[in-house]
């Protein structure tokens, strides 16, 4: 069964180029499709010196004109996936593409439509850091779980995986991180089979490069109520 593994990247300089050669060396068959939301880094530049390179098709890379944000990089990931299932990997090394048969495995057993990597289920070791983002993160699964009836552990995850039938039916609209709860609602209205899985974290300080922040927590909380109460059908 093939991977269409979709990596959005948004000025990841120093490193796209261990992310990418983790994606390949990860132990399943793949298609990797890097969408470059517009960099001005240099990774840009770096990712187009790559799709020159591997003109064989394990790397396709799309690049978007201007900075539209991670859900719209995701979008455009999605509508180019060709394999069986769609993992989300994001470029900035905090989760281990090594991975990929633990997420893909209650999907290659019939038993699941969409699978999540938790980050708060198992015993994988994940690094120690900030105190407030793991609290924000239970609160806002909690409330999402609320409205959705799943009992996720971590709906914040940026670790998942999809049969690609459901995710390229789901209609989705957030361009940044407000992508998570819709796509959680929406997969909930579908009644998909939905599976956790324990991971591996390393997550990363903002002096390394860290882009979420307050106000990104403040809109997953409208995005939750959004599309749970006020937005229907896929």
């Amino acid at each position: 069964m093939k991977a269409s593994v979709v990596m959005p990247v948004y000025n990841e300089k120093n490193y796209i180029d261990e992310i990418v050669r983790r994606t390949l060396a990860s132990p399943v068959e793949k298609e990797l499709i890097i969408v470059d939301d517009c960099s001005t880094d240099g990774t840009r530049a770096r990712l187009q010196e790559m799709a020159r390179a591997h003109a064989d098709g394990r790397i396709r890379v799309l690049f978007h004109d201007k900075n539209r944000g991670k859900g719209a990089a995701l979008r455009t990931g999605f509508a180019a996936a060709t394999g069986d299932v769609v993992i989300i990997q994001d470029a900035d090394l905090e989760y281990d593409p090594a991975e990929y048969p633990k997420l893909m495995a209650p999907i290659l057993a019939g038993k699941a439509d969409v699978v999540y990597g938790s980050r708060f289920a198992g015993g994988e070791s994940h690094r120690v850091l900030y105190f407030w983002h793991s609290v924000g993160n239970r609160f806002l699964t909690l409330l999402s779980n609320m409205f959705t009836g799943l009992n996720l552990t971590d709906m914040e995850t940026c670790s998942k995986a999809f049969r690609r039938e459901i995710i390229q039916s789901v209609k989705l609209t957030e361009d940044r991180f407000g992508f998570e709860p819709e796509v959680t609602a929406r997969i909930a209205a579908l009644k998909c089979r939905v599976y956790e899985v324990g991971i591996s974290y390393s997550g990363r300080t903002y002096e390394e490069g860290k882009k979420i922040g307050w106000k990104d927590g403040v809109r997953t909380l409208w995005c939750i109520l959004k599309h749970n109460l006020f937005t229907s059908g896929r």
